[in-house]
């Protein structure tokens, strides 16, 4: 009983040593019925409307089956369900902080477990997702009331309508966005100006739908006018060319061919400056907030830009589209009956150069489109690709392969272009003051006055009908639109 052999005191308890409880995640989406296939496009904003959508299950690897029961709920603590974080667009609360990654408000104590995970989800999601919200990870919230026509663009019978509808959903998922503005200085060499557009749309990770205001230093214009005045001078140079130095004087030119047949440049240096892809979101941002369209792109480009396969773009062909005159007319020469040797060593110098078979009498029509196809489409590829990511990005892509009857708003022939306002303030040469004249200081039109007329004139162009404006350049100019107007 008295043994001095016991131990004395109170036992230890053995400390467990820490476990790393490993877990495995599961993306999953909850649909308001069963269904074999993922939702996209215009359904993926519907569910989120409606509080459905995305999820994340994350359950621990070390859960048996017995843990779980028949419908699939865990029943052990450390298996969660997680809703994947979507940008608010409705007003929030004073607790709320906003994550400095993805710029959505989340509540204090979630900030620093959402932030823990933000910067690998937005890395998986990549630019073109995080850009268009109705794919991906980054949705509307549920519930809101501005985008109730959102599921109506999708069935609207009238096209420009349909459009609108489209843009201004979209629009408003990104109001709460951060302003993205551009600065011009209208006394700027024509060099500096396209140095500006070109590093403004080459940003990464922008949201090109959230709210857009453009400034013209030296400009008395103000309003709405500025930014389509400002859009449509970039799908100007996008046709015309931009004066950056890439190892020639002439305008730098992504686009080539004639007019209605503009095809992608091949140039290998436009490729790897990712300048086309540059060029997609100038033209989704344009179409966004107002600006003009692209207009002349060749009918085959645009098929297979909208997603179309390479056969389906290649039998609307025509050599028109082949902005090689040399290639051209070497490719025409399969159309005559008969050819001539020196016709013949022609069109097998070129078959050889492209790795196609000589021409025989009944290979000549096979061998025609299959030359033609490759010199407009096949070396041209990759600038489309590119050119439909820089679409992606500004959230547009849903409107163009959802409702392919829009494509031709969004790429418009220029013989069937309306006369609009941009177009006509684009062709004027406003007056500027000349303050080294030699002219009687009494006899000159002082700058407020000048910038008082320039004024009025370019704020009755803005507001005015395409048919106004049509009577206007008969008073005016009676001449072409297309022609050069003097102030």
């Amino acid at each position: 009983m008295f043994n001095t052999d016991q131990p004395r005191g109170k036992r230890r308890f053995s400390t467990s040593a820490p476990c790393i409880v490993k877990r495995t995640d599961f993306h999953i989406y909850v649909l308001s019925e069963p269904s074999q296939f993922t939702p996209k496009g215009s359904e993926v904003l519907e569910l989120a409307h409606a509080g459905l959508g995305k999820r994340m299950l994350s359950i621990p690897d070390h859960l048996k089956h017995d843990e779980e029961s028949e419908s699939g709920t865990c029943l052990d603590e450390d298996c969660s369900v997680l809703e994947q974080p979507v940008p608010s667009t409705i007003g929030t609360d004073e607790s709320l902080s906003v994550c400095p990654i993805c710029l959505a408000s989340y509540p204090a104590d979630f900030l620093p477990f959402h932030a823990s995970t933000c910067g690998d989800r937005m890395n998986c999601a990549g630019p073109s997702v995080a850009a268009s919200p109705p794919r991906g990870e980054e949705l509307p919230g549920p519930s809101v009331p501005q985008l109730s026509a959102a599921s109506t663009w999708a069935t609207e019978v009238e096209l420009q309508k349909a459009c609108e509808l489209y843009k201004e959903d979209l629009l408003n998922c990104y109001s709460e966005s951060p302003r993205l503005s551009l600065s011009l200085n209208m006394f700027d060499e024509e060099e500096e100006q396209d140095s500006a557009f070109i590093s403004f749309y080459k940003q990464n990770n922008v949201d090109w739908a959230a709210p857009f205001k453009c400034k013209l230093r030296g400009d008395a214009a103000v309003g709405d006018g500025v930014n389509r005045h400002v859009l449509s001078m970039a799908m100007q140079k996008l046709k015309t060319g931009f004066r950056i130095n890439l190892g020639s004087a002439a305008p730098t030119t992504l686009f080539e061919g004639e007019k209605e047949h503009r095809v992608p440049s091949a140039a290998a240096v436009l490729r790897e400056s990712n300048l086309f892809e540059m060029a997609g979101r100038m033209i989704g941002h344009s179409f966004l907030h107002g600006g003009s369209s692209f207009s002349g792109l060749s009918l085959p480009v645009v098929t297979l830009l909208t997603g179309e396969s390479i056969d389906t773009a290649a039998s609307a062909l025509t050599l028109e589209d082949c902005p090689d005159i040399d290639h051209r007319e070497t490719i025409g020469l399969l159309k005559n009956a008969e050819l001539t040797a020196e016709e013949n060593t022609k069109v097998t110098e070129l078959c050889l150069s492209w790795d196609l078979p000589f021409p025989t009498s009944t290979n000549r029509v096979w061998l025609f489109q299959e030359l033609l196809s490759h010199a407009v489409l096949h070396r041209v590829k990759q600038p489309i690709k590119q050119i439909r990511k820089g679409l992606k990005q500004t959230g547009i892509w849903p409107l163009l392969s959802d409702r392919p009857d829009v494509h031709p708003l969004i790429f418009p022939r220029e013989s069937s272009e309306e006369l609009n306002p941009q177009t006509l303030i684009q062709s004027i040469s406003w007056p500027q003051p000349n303050v080294d004249s030699d002219e009687d200081e009494d006899d000159t039109v002082p700058l407020e006055k000048i910038s008082l007329v320039t004024g009025f004139l370019r704020k009755f162009i803005e507001e005015a009908s395409p048919d106004v404006l049509r009577d206007l350049m008969k008073f005016w100019a009676t001449r072409s639109h297309s022609q050069l107007v003097t102030y």
